[in-house]
């Protein structure tokens, strides 16, 4: 997984778009929001952001995303699911251009796991309504929708105030790493060349603006199956390694999951997400 980090000087990385001087209607996707760094966040050792579901009203309170392996309490071992329990952890919270505006406050961690997938998801003490009015920043929707191959993809990284930019190459079926295994996992394509710190950071549709996957891992030294270099496995399981290639888990299935309130609801109709063990 891409280590999460401490105490490190933070890059920032800036684009600029450049509208076409013409007064002709330019075509749809020439007009395509721009992805920057509202809405995300820098945690003390990795990289996140507000997000919300296509059903969260701006009265509930809001929640952030991140890596399960960034929780502050350590790595949940295979297996482990953590919902509901109690954190006043802090993030610093992005504008557009990478600039510090706020520190928000989580209340609890709702839910996080590293097994199937690679998530946390913290519930803080603030609405999205009042991050909005306090800061004119409105939380990252997360797409319902399974991601496609060959989509142009942004991956923003908070802690490292730097944007990468690539497509989704494919899917790996089963990636392993160390204990752990995650499933229907996104690969990028080799220009996201994501590093250390930017765990957890959100991964945008550039068509679309919505997040469809949070970053987590990538190959560091061509090992097998090994922590820091994970490897694919098929539905007949052949193991591939991809030295160098990066990796992020799908949020779409988050959207079944969260109900009434922004609370998680392992019970809702589709919702998959792995149960703490009873």
């Amino acid at each position: 997984m891409k280590k999460p980090l401490v105490g490190a000087v933070a890059v920032a990385l800036l684009s600029v778009g450049l509208a076409p001087a013409t007064a002709v209607a330019a075509p749809e996707k020439a007009v395509k929001k721009a992805i920057d760094f509202a809405g995300t966040v820098a945690l003390s050792n990795c990289s996140g952001s507000v997000v919300r579901t296509p059903d969260s009203k701006d009265s509930d309170p809001a929640l952030v995303m991140s890596n399960g392996h960034c929780l502050e309490s350590g790595m949940p071992g295979a297996g482990e699911v953590v919902v509901d329990k109690p954190s006043s952890r802090t993030f610093s919270l992005l504008n557009s251009t990478g600039n510090k505006v706020a520190t928000l406050r989580a209340t609890k961690i709702s839910y996080a796991t590293m097994t199937d997938t690679d998530v946390s998801l913290y519930e803080l003490d603030t609405t999205y309504a009042q991050i909005k009015s306090s800061y004119g920043i409105g939380a990252l929707e997360l797409s319902p929708d399974h991601p496609v191959k060959g989509t142009a993809i942004k991956v923003v990284s908070g802690y490292w105030k730097r944007i990468y930019s690539c497509n989704i190459d494919g899917f790996a079926y089963r990636l392993r790493e160390g204990e752990w295994t995650w499933k229907d996992s996104v690969r990028y394509t080799p220009s996201c060349n994501t590093i250390g710190g930017t765990s957890g950071s959100p991964v945008l549709d550039t068509e679309t603006g919505k997040v469809v996957a949070v970053n987590n891992t990538g190959n560091e030294d061509g090992e097998k199956c090994t922590v820091n270099n994970p490897c694919e496995v098929d539905e007949n399981g052949t193991v591939t390694v991809r030295k160098g290639i990066n990796y992020a888990q799908q949020t779409y299935g988050l959207t079944k999951c969260v109900g009434i309130g922004n609370k998680i609801d392992l019970e809702r109709p589709g919702c998959t997400l792995p149960k703490p063990k009873s």
